[in-house]
């Protein structure tokens, strides 16, 4: 029987896959997550033997991976979203996943290629597997390391809190996030707002 958690800050998109996984004979849905928070507790606790996960869920797909294997959790890690962009599965990949497949993936698909990543095969979608390896694809800026206190300003930025709005929230002083801002700017190479807001969309932060 292959144990799966899902993942999803939808509850509608929650219960189709455990509607769907369920109906299946050798299948179990052991776990139903609805914030990135709570992933590392809950799979540490259930011990699936995958996570359907949704890239783009409250406290972040990709740093939920990093924080997976970082506790070196053995469980395998599916990918599930609506992000058919090459960049966005290269970059799950290297964090740990075992799969990445859109949502727009008929339902059999699923089902198949939580078989194959409960066997310990990586799945990819198709049509962003022809593009993985494409030169005209453009790739992630590298991982970069931020520290804990740089992720949450970075994330209160991007977000559209204003200096004195993130040092509100963090009880820190407004010079003391301007440096950090400046700290996170120099490292990301950013010369813009945007460009914060496009890195934190890509690490998953949003």
């Amino acid at each position: 029987m292959i144990r799966v958690a899902i993942a999803d800050d939808h509850g509608v998109v929650r219960d189709g896959l455990r509607l769907l996984l369920d109906n299946e004979p050798d299948m179990e849905v052991v776990a139903m997550i609805s914030d990135g928070a709570g992933i590392v507790d809950t799979v540490r606790s259930r011990g699936p033997d995958v996570l359907v996960l949704d890239l783009s869920m409250p406290s972040g797909g990709i740093e939920a991976l990093d924080a997976m294997r970082g506790a070196g959790l053995p469980t395998r890690v599916l990918i599930l979203t609506m992000h058919e962009r090459a960049g966005y599965a290269r970059r799950a990949l290297e964090s740990g996943a075992a799969g990445y497949m859109v949502k727009r993936a008929a339902s059999r698909a699923l089902v198949d290629a939580v078989r194959r990543v409960a066997g310990g095969d990586t799945y990819l979608d198709p049509e962003v597997a022809e593009n993985l390896d494409s030169d005209d694809v453009p790739l992630l800026e590298p991982r970069v390391p931020l520290s804990p206190r740089e992720l949450e300003v970075l994330r209160f930025i991007a977000e559209g809190y204003t200096n004195q709005e993130t040092a509100d929230q963090l009880g820190l002083s407004v010079k003391t996030v301007e440096g950090y801002r400046a700290r996170v700017a120099q490292k990301l190479s950013a010369r813009s707002r945007a460009d914060l807001v496009r890195y934190a969309i890509q690490c998953g932060l949003l």
